[in-house]
């Protein structure tokens, strides 16, 4: 089964194709990626508009690009995926269409694929990684953990009730005048901090014995502070103290989760993705969250934690092979939750005109 994938959800345009075996193993044939950070630097974060004509721009040659690479023309594909959202619905539409564009002039089946959904299958595209599993999808816009039975069958098992972790981690980034993207920016200062701790950063819903997350409070807690730092030592250690205060919060939720987790199944595994999952300081704590709770841990390579078009060519495959075709009508979703019905019948964030949001 092999796939063309298109991901244009936010800042990068990207498309890559995955061949997926019999025997579950995926092979990444070619993956490119077109990177907007120099167009949105000036502005501290992702400018929708400027985003969207990018990725007209961009999207057609990439997509010729990833094909050479892969030494195949588009007749020798078995389908096309391409994200449906959720995501900047601007530039969601971009890449469904010229997916739906590619499916239509071939007569090939598409996919519209959930961009989370791609997250959630991104650790198969390094190592073997059998359902079910304990997923925590920690990203700029998502902070969740899911129980992940197989492709289109997953159940949230905690959310956040604001922030996630990578807004968290870019906002204060921005606070501290640490440039875009923030995150990656965070982390490399806080590996000149001498003491993290002398700042006493808050924790949320410590009193709630759930799975949900919360991020707002360390988000303000940290700007604050920001705006009184005078010296570069003082700004690497509470750069320390942000990305301990976030590791902790997703070890300690996920610890929990895991423990729900155990009662209910032998097999334990804990995959955790998203960008986040780049940190290396929260992929240690994690995986030390997971040894003490018996479980294996697995992260995707670092090229594919963040948005990527192999993790939508993979989920694609994964749902050809499953018999499941999208319409060629298929909307651009800029909300799009993988337990869709939780996130209608107990919504943590209130249902607007753009769908329920996990």
């Amino acid at each position: 089964m092999t796939v063309l994938g298109i991901e244009t959800s936010c800042d990068e345009t990207a498309a890559s194709v995955v061949r997926l075996s019999p025997d579950g193993s995926a092979e990444v044939l070619s993956s490119i990626i077109h990177s907007q950070i120099e167009d949105h630097q000036a502005y501290g974060g992702v400018v929708p508009e400027i985003a969207a004509r990018s990725h007209v721009e961009m999207i057609e040659g990439v997509a010729a690009r990833t094909m050479t690479e892969a030494g195949l023309g588009y007749g020798e594909l078995d389908g096309v995926g391409a994200t449906a959202g959720p995501g900047l619905v601007g530039g969601v539409m971009v890449g469904l269409g010229f997916g739906k564009a590619v499916a239509l002039a071939r007569g090939l089946p598409f996919v519209a694929v959930n961009h989370l959904e791609g997250h959630a299958v991104s650790a198969r595209l390094g190592a073997r990684v059998d359902y079910p599993f304990l997923l925590l999808l920690v990203s700029g816009g998502h902070c969740q953990l899911l129980e992940v039975r197989g492709i289109g069958d997953m159940s949230r098992l905690g959310t956040t009730i604001d922030d996630a972790a990578g807004e968290a981690f870019d906002k204060i980034a921005k606070a501290m005048g640490l440039g875009y993207p923030g995150g990656p920016a965070l982390e490399r200062l806080a590996a000149a901090a001498c003491d993290g701790s002398r700042f006493e950063l808050p924790r949320a819903l410590l009193g709630r014995k759930d799975c949900d997350f919360s991020f707002s409070g360390l988000k303000t807690a940290a700007s604050r502070i920001a705006q009184t730092l005078t010296s570069d030592q003082d700004r690497a250690d509470l750069a320390d103290a942000v990305q301990t205060a976030i590791a902790r919060q997703l070890s300690e939720r996920s610890d929990r989760a895991m423990a729900d987790y155990a009662e209910r199944h032998q097999a334990r595994t804990l995959v955790v993705a998203g960008g986040v999952a780049a940190n290396g300081s929260v992929r240690r704590v994690l995986e030390e969250t997971a040894a003490r709770r018996g479980f294996g841990f697995i992260a995707p390579p670092m090229a594919y934690c963040t948005d990527n078009a192999a993790m939508i060519a993979l989920a694609g495959a994964e749902r050809l092979r499953l018999g499941l075709v999208s319409d060629i009508d298929a909307p651009a979703r800029p909300r799009w939750p993988l337990d869709e019905a939780r996130a209608i019948a107990d919504p943590v964030h209130r249902t607007g005109r753009k769908g329920a949001k996990a």
